[in-house]
């Protein structure tokens, strides 16, 4: 297994008590279309994280995080206007490393260096089962989504174009 694919797995078993199966393909997982085409699942059961970074208002420069079903769009805009920001864009990829602790593409929804505010799309809802990233860009983890929610203490809010 991969060094960070293990490290997230180990993170989730000291910080949350779960264990959890990362799956690991030689093809890339690295956007929610190559994860479901990897795992043979609808693109809405992936569940993408995007950390996004926050402008004006009382969390001017903050980064947030947004897990949302790979078949939907992040609407930035609801989200600054879920944060009660003046406006949003995606993070900065060494950002992102830096105070999140992962690299884009393989972003988990939990385990991260800080915590984030979170929201989540409650298109994964409609799942049995969603599949994160797990800290590379080729792996992932199954978990239900409602417990996925509750682990990323995530606000569930539809924040998708």
């Amino acid at each position: 297994m991969h060094p960070r694919a293990a490290e997230f797995e180990r993170r989730a078993r000291e910080r949350y008590g779960v264990e959890i199966d990362v799956l690991e393909f030689d093809a890339g997982t690295e956007t929610a279309a190559a994860a479901a085409d990897a795992l043979d699942r609808e693109t809405g059961a992936v569940a993408s994280t995007i950390v996004v970074s926050l402008s004006g208002g009382d969390r001017d420069g903050s980064l947030v995080a947004a897990i949302t079903s790979g078949a939907n769009r992040l609407d930035l805009h609801a989200v600054a206007d879920h944060f009660d920001a003046d406006g949003a864009e995606m993070g900065d990829p060494g950002r992102i490393r830096e105070v999140v602790g992962w690299s884009i593409g393989g972003v988990p929804p939990i385990g991260h260096d800080a915590a984030l505010p979170t929201v989540f799309d409650p298109t994964l809802t409609e799942y049995d089962t969603v599949y994160g990233a797990a800290g590379t860009p080729s792996a992932v983890f199954a978990v239900d989504p409602e417990t996925l929610a509750d682990l990323a203490d995530a606000a569930v809010v539809d924040l998708t174009e």
